[in-house]
């Protein structure tokens, strides 16, 4: 797998150099900044390569290939996070990064039969290491099995609440970009929280409410 852009080359170099098996640069580096990567094999490349590698996408001449393989959790903890077939890679990897960072225990994804995890480790600057994250096609079999383990349920919606009544074993559960929560997932919650709009405004992006609402749960301020 290769993963590009200069932050997230720099976190794996940092905090999983075990993973690496080889560093591709597509630009002039001075002695200094070639020392970082005295560790690791280095390999020059050309535009045309990293172009072709990133996709024209903004690598900044910077790329990683790594050894990733996705291991298999348990659901357990006292905060735990679903999106509900929220498709969008970079949304997915800005919500991983924001998870990761406010001390979310568990990511689970559904609804997403292939998720990009080369994308999702770039988009998340690299915190798609280290959170824990399941895929997990069903959201309703999810839903069920949180319930059993006695998780108190809360999704994001209109005509809720601004705060939890709870705040340990709480599963948010997050709804798609376009049409948020469906009518089955929200038959089964146990609260809704919502975000108020001080003025008259469609809607907030995916990333940006997961950030406010996983801040709700998991601080007490």
């Amino acid at each position: 797998m290769i993963v590009y852009g200069k932050r997230v080359v720099e976190y794996i170099i940092q905090k999983h150099p075990d993973i690496v098996k080889e560093i591709l640069i597509a630009k002039k580096l001075n002695k200094n900044e070639l020392k970082k990567f005295s560790k690791f094999k280095v390999k020059f490349i050309d535009n045309k390569l990293a172009q072709k590698l990133s996709h024209n996408g903004n690598h900044q001449g910077f790329f990683a290939k790594i050894e990733f393989a996705p291991q298999e959790w348990d659901i357990v903890g006292d905060k735990i996070l679903v999106l509900d077939n929220v498709t969008d890679m970079g949304n997915i990897g800005a919500i991983v990064r924001t998870a990761y960072a406010l001390g979310i225990d568990l990511l689970i994804i559904t609804g997403i039969n292939d998720l990009k995890w080369d994308r999702v480790i770039r988009t998340s600057a690299g915190a798609a290491l280290d959170m824990k994250i399941i895929s997990y096609k069903n959201i309703l079999d999810i839903i069920n099995i949180l319930k059993t383990k006695g998780y108190h349920l809360i999704g994001a919606d209109l005509g809720g609440k601004c705060k939890p009544s709870k705040k340990e074993k709480i599963a948010l559960i997050m709804g798609n970009e376009g049409e948020g929560l469906s009518k089955k997932v929200k038959e089964k919650l146990d609260e809704i929280l919502t975000i108020q709009m001080k003025r008259d405004f469609d809607s907030l992006n995916v990333s940006v409410a997961a950030g406010i609402l996983i801040d709700r749960i998991t601080n007490e301020c």
